[in-house]
């Protein structure tokens, strides 16, 4: 069953993809952030990656429904046990059609 929302002006359904860059600051390398994130999208149907940067963020595209990567974002925002995030930010991206969610290992 689609339902409609709507998002910036636009109305969208569920079965909507999209894609978002997530920017994740605060205590969220060192404890597992990218693995639970991985696990979390997965579940979650997403498509896309996550990685740790050398400024001490975490970077994450999701690309799936509006409800998935909304559900993906507000997970970010908490992460898992022992994190401490201080800011999410997120920016659309043009869809690419990525089905799979990998872990990116090495600092960017």
């Amino acid at each position: 069953m689609e339902q409609d929302r709507v998002g910036d002006g636009v109305a969208v359904t569920e079965v909507t993809t999209i894609r978002r860059r997530v920017l994740v600051t605060g205590r969220v390398q060192g404890v597992c952030f990218r693995a639970s994130c991985a696990r979390a999208a997965e579940a979650a149907s997403v498509g896309g990656q996550v990685r740790n940067l050398r400024d001490g963020r975490v970077e994450a595209v999701f690309e799936g429904s509006v409800v998935a990567v909304e559900k993906m974002i507000n997970w970010c925002r908490i992460g898992p046990r022992g994190a401490s995030v201080t800011r999410v930010t997120a920016t659309d991206e043009p869809v690419v059609g990525e089905m799979e969610f990998r872990v990116v290992y090495g600092d960017g």
